[in-house]
């Protein structure tokens, strides 16, 4: 069974081990919170920070309007002036925490400085860990390190200006492993967001690479259908051309040859007929629920049917002589490729070699594997235009060749010989 007859086959509730385990529910409770608030920081960022600074400043004003400061300061004698100012000077700049959260502990600083110099040792201090916070989040180790060094600093000033009631135990250590601990916070909350980051820029790469395959594979896809059509189409209405204008000339002369003639014409239209339809229903199996019933598919044209397709040319009015040299398998694709190969070059002699122009075949298969064909012609050769270079019979020719590294050679023959010459090397094919 394949894996999604297994799925098919499962019942419901089922849950296979590999399947991601779906959210509980207080999970999901949350993640639905996170992102609203997400929502909201991107649609309104001022009115977020605004809503977190008031916060910490309504915090600040409660303790210095209720004297809930005066239960740990060494100094309950300062004035309010002094108290409410070092309140609001530790808790507003919190405000440009996310745009400039240096400048924030600049500023923050030298109210603690004064807060542990004079006593008051207001509870604000403590906001300190929400912009070293924000240090960390987003800016370098080494700002991140100056930022914690001025935040330890006023506490280390507490413990020399009070060592009696407020020693190095109880006022620098547990506010260093504080800050130390919001940085480290800040760290991983940032390394979290740029992982994420990562992921979703992996994922817009993969989509992007994703878009682009299917692009070129529709090129190519276009670019294959585009030289079958031309060979099929090209070939069968060169050869039909001929027969015509045969027909036409023996018309007058000789009934039963026009007669041929025109059989010829309708056996060759039938068949690049019947090679347009098997093309067009492969395109069209690419929906595997398709209701109409297809044509009868057939093979693509191989070495055996070079016979049959000399036969035509000849009958259209091209005498081809033909040489094989040696013999050996060769896969179907090399087969259509030589196949398509032979078959253009014919079409292009019949197209432009002119009147009265012949044509050679020699096919010489190497004991290596390799193969080797060659096929000229007595046409008019160089003196003649030569469309075929700026339509799809030499691209396609190209291409073809190109996907069994091949080479191939196609132009007049050499002064003083006239004609035409396409040779096609195919180099052994090396086992995958």
């Amino acid at each position: 069974m394949t894996r999604d007859q297994v799925r098919q086959a499962r019942k419901p509730g089922d849950r296979h081990p590999t399947d991601p385990r779906p959210p509980q529910p207080l999970t999901r409770y949350f993640q639905h919170i996170t992102q609203q608030a997400r929502a909201l920081d991107r649609r309104n960022p001022l009115l977020w920070d605004l809503l977190v600074t008031g916060f910490f400043v309504t915090a600040a004003l409660i303790d210095y309007t209720s004297g809930g400061w005066k239960n740990v300061t060494e100094n309950p004698t300062l004035p309010g002036g002094l108290i409410l100012t070092l309140s609001l000077g530790l808790s507003i700049p919190l405000l440009w925490r996310r745009t400039h959260p240096f400048a924030v502990v600049l500023t923050m600083v030298p109210f603690a400085f004064v807060n542990a110099w004079t006593g008051a040792l207001l509870q604000a201090a403590l906001i300190m860990l929400v912009a070293l916070f924000n240090v960390a989040l987003r800016t370098h180790l080494r700002t991140l390190l100056w930022s914690y060094a001025l935040a330890v600093a006023p506490f280390v000033v507490v413990a020399f200006r009070y060592p009696a009631e407020q020693g190095p135990d109880q006022s620098v250590a547990p506010p260093a492993m504080s800050l130390a601990f919001s940085a480290v916070i800040g760290i991983a909350v940032r390394t979290r967001q740029e992982y994420l980051a990562s992921l979703v820029e992996r994922a817009r790469q993969l989509e992007v690479e994703r878009d682009q395959q299917l692009q070129l594979a529709a090129a190519a896809e276009r670019a294959r259908i585009a030289r079958e059509m031309h060979d099929i189409i090209g070939h069968n209405l060169s050869v039909i051309t001929g027969l015509a204008d045969g027909g036409r000339y023996a018309a007058t002369k000789n009934p039963d040859r026009a007669t041929q003639a025109l059989d010829a014409i309708a056996t060759t239209s039938r068949q690049a007929l019947a090679e347009l339809r098997r093309l067009l229903d492969v395109l069209r199996e690419d929906r595997e629920d398709h209701p109409e019933p297809t044509a009868e598919l057939a093979p693509q044209p191989s070495l055996t049917d070079i016979d049959h397709l000399i036969a035509g040319v000849r009958a259209a009015g091209l005498p081809v002589r033909t040489t094989i040299l040696g013999n050996g398998p060769l896969p179907p694709g090399r087969q259509l490729t030589v196949y398509r190969i032979i078959q253009e070059a014919l079409t292009n002699t019949l197209k432009h070699g002119g009147p009265g122009a012949t044509s050679e075949v020699v096919m010489t298969y190497e004991a290596s594997g390799a193969l080797t064909v060659t096929v000229t012609d007595t046409g008019r050769g160089a003196t003649a235009p030569a469309p075929v270079n700026g339509g799809r019979g030499l691209p396609g020719m190209r291409e073809r060749t190109a996907l069994y590294n091949g080479t191939l050679e196609a132009g007049p023959l050499p002064h003083p010989h006239q004609g035409w010459r396409v040779h096609l090397h195919l180099p052994e094919e090396i086992p995958q």
